[in-house]
């Protein structure tokens, strides 16, 4: 296959090369006020390596999905940094951080989110067609074609395994050829064989195409898929594994009490 595969890159980011594809600068994030104030993080920093697979993993109310929510924009930190390349998503307003969340970041979630009534094809598109922009009729054909959904695309999500819908939603989450894609419990609804199928395509674009994920999942075995597993422990970075085994990541979760 050709790829037409691209994103655009700042002149900085041109330069650098290597510049990390998200960051977090001494993030925290504070929920509340006074004596009912919950710290869902705790002075985080970290670098998004691009091109690489990341999965995030920890307890619940380790702060997992507040490091997502950050990352992606979706939540302000009330202290520290957000970058998105060089981009630094604190520094602006509302209408510009909604544009680089639809334009640059693409999302994956447990629940497909597709809207039933329409076609394969069209769910992967809305976010383009929703902001006026052009599809690339030969990116769309290529995607689709990566995640095995091109002879699907003009049935509509009750007629595809859940399995296929999260194909789906990858592929919506590529159309826009985002920076980074971030994955929020992608296998959790998945039986196990279609959970793998998913987790293969994702290990399969990172090292084909150069695209950023970052993961948050529960799952040992999930989490060996990943170029890296970074754990969260009370709102606190708690180590990380470099492609370990689903057995070296229980082994961590298990002991991330005695951090």
């Amino acid at each position: 296959m050709t790829s037409v595969w691209r994103r655009s890159t700042t002149a900085t980011e041109q330069i650098q090369g290597t510049a990390a594809a998200m960051r977090l600068d001494s993030v925290s994030k504070i929920y509340g006020e006074g004596t009912g104030a919950v710290t869902a993080l705790d002075d985080v920093s970290f670098d998004v390596p691009r091109g690489s697979f990341t999965a995030v993993m920890g307890p619940s109310g380790s702060g997992k999905s507040t490091f997502l929510h950050c990352l992606a924009g979706l939540d302000r930190p009330s202290s520290g940094h957000v970058y998105l390349g060089e981009t630094e998503l604190g520094g602006l307003k509302e209408s510009a951080l909604t544009a680089v969340r639809r334009e640059r970041i693409g999302y994956v979630f447990q629940a497909y989110n597709l809207m039933s009534a329409l076609t394969v094809r069209q769910n992967v598109t809305l976010v383009p067609r929703l902001s006026n922009t052009a599809v690339d009729e030969a990116w769309l054909r290529e995607i689709l074609e990566r995640v095995g959904m091109l002879q699907y695309a003009d049935r509509r999500p009750n007629q595809l395994s859940g399995g296929q819908q999260q194909r789906v939603a990858i592929a919506r989450a590529l159309v826009t050829r985002p920076d980074a894609v971030l994955a929020d419990e992608p296998t959790g609804a998945l039986d196990t064989r279609s959970g793998q199928e998913v987790l293969r395509l994702f290990r399969q674009i990172v090292d084909e195409t150069g695209q950023t994920v970052v993961m948050v999942t529960h799952d040992p075995v999930a989490a060996s898929f990943a170029d890296s597993v970074v754990f969260l422990a009370d709102g606190r970075l708690a180590g990380q594994l470099q492609r370990p085994t689903p057995d070296q990541v229980a082994d961590r979760m298990t002991h991330l009490g005695n951090w």
